[in-house]
């Protein structure tokens, strides 16, 4: 294979966590009188750090979000979570595979650790990632598209950027891996092919049974 490392989004690459945590958030900032429909979530939330719900408020209806925003959306999605997250299709076969031919992996997510190791509870993904294997935009006060996450991830995982390889759902996570110097394999189950290729992707799938094939190509 010709990269040592393979980075993993979670949220809609591993764990099918994107129409539950879209629906609700367009659902709770309607609520609050600021309309939105789950479509508007995706395109301007999709693969983006918390913060960017409180600035996108800001900057088009010039209001803040209330005290506890944060927390309330993250009860409501963990309860969601609890009854309807399941993996993503062929997530655990792929896992799998990975770590009996050897090929290291880890999860770089613009998502708190705490959605991200619950997301991998509820799915019995947690057995593959041990905690040195998860990194958060948490750990470096930025998410997607900027690179500090995956330069931070390549750096912890003692891999040159230009060895490792990025699955990824969003626009900003392709961007924030070609900023990083890094070839990324967009997903596009849930996200038009052309925003992923049109942000850098140097490869597309639509299965994670795919990525074995283009990890041999």
């Amino acid at each position: 294979m010709s990269y040592e490392l393979v980075v993993f989004d979670n949220d809609g690459v591993l764990v099918d966590s994107e129409p539950i945590s879209n629906r609700v958030l367009a659902e709770y900032l309607t609520e609050l009188g600021y309309p939105t429909s789950v479509e508007d979530s995706y395109r301007d939330f999709m693969g983006c750090a918390a913060h960017t719900v409180h600035d996108v408020i800001g900057e088009r209806y010039g209001a803040t979000l209330p005290e506890g925003f944060d927390e309330l959306f993250h009860a409501r999605v963990f309860a969601a979570f609890e009854a309807e997250l399941t993996p993503v299709r062929g997530a655990d076969t792929l896992l799998k595979t990975l770590r009996e031919q050897g090929v290291r992996y880890c999860v770089a997510s613009s998502a708190h650790h705490a959605w991200i190791r619950t997301a991998h509870r509820l799915t019995a993904l947690d057995p593959y990632f041990t905690d040195d294997l998860v990194f958060s935009a948490q750990d470096v006060g930025v998410g997607k598209p900027a690179p500090d996450l995956f330069l931070h991830a390549a750096r912890a995982m003692g891999v040159a950027p230009e060895r490792c390889l990025v699955l990824e759902d969003s626009r900003n996570g392709v961007l924030a891996a070609r900023a990083a110097g890094m070839d990324v394999y967009g997903y596009a189950a849930l996200t038009d092919p052309a925003r992923l290729t049109g942000a850098g992707a140097t490869g597309l799938f639509t299965d994670l049974a795919d990525v074995l094939r283009l990890l041999a190509n």
